[in-house]
């Protein structure tokens, strides 16, 4: 099938597709979804080789069960962000704790003007904060605020209910606000 064609094909039918030989439609499924989950796993784990690895695997656990897919009992997408987010809890929960002393300065050797130092501050800033935040409030924040999920898809993906959901990213959104109390003008946006 030609990519014009099936750039209009929903996920599900991408994923019987696939199952059934078409690599254009993996390939399709795959630039759809591999960036949303890499986004997550990078947001949840603070560590960009860590959520390559974790895209990586999701996207091949969902190659797997292709044949297996049953249409219409869950989003492909729901089910990958599920999926991502349970490897990011079990990377999170078998680290051990760094001291931060000991870890090297990364410097940023690139040449960039002033926006882009600002928003690489903004950035930093909120990831520092989302880190300091427990795994499932950080994971509910992450998926309503920084991927758009809506709050049903989220209990889909958390497996808990709509209201838990709505309690996790109120929390979340409290936690993250004092967290970056203080930090308005040093983030470039002024007092107002």
């Amino acid at each position: 099938m030609p990519y014009d064609a099936l750039s209009a094909v929903s996920d599900d039918a991408l994923l019987v597709l696939y199952a059934n030989g078409d690599a254009e439609a993996a390939r399709l499924l795959t630039l759809r979804l591999a960036p949303r989950v890499l986004r997550l796993a990078a947001r949840m784990l603070g560590d960009a080789a860590e959520a390559e690895d974790v895209a990586q695997e999701t996207m091949l656990r969902l190659w797997r069960i292709a044949t297996e897919w049953r249409a219409g009992e869950a989003q492909v997408s729901t089910w990958t962000y599920r999926v991502a987010s349970n490897l990011c809890t079990d990377r999170l929960r078998r680290r051990r704790p760094v001291d931060l002393d000991s870890v090297p300065e990364v410097e940023d050797d690139r040449a960039g003007v002033v926006e882009g130092m600002i928003e690489a501050d903004r950035a930093q800033a909120l990831q520092a904060a989302l880190d300091t935040l427990p795994e499932r409030q950080r994971q509910a924040v992450v998926l309503r605020h920084l991927e758009g999920l809506s709050n049903p898809e989220i209990a889909e993906v958390m497996d808990i209910g709509v209201e838990a959901v709505e309690s996790l990213t109120a929390r979340g959104k409290r936690a993250l606000a004092a967290a970056l109390a203080g930090r308005r003008e040093e983030l470039g946006y002024g007092d107002g």
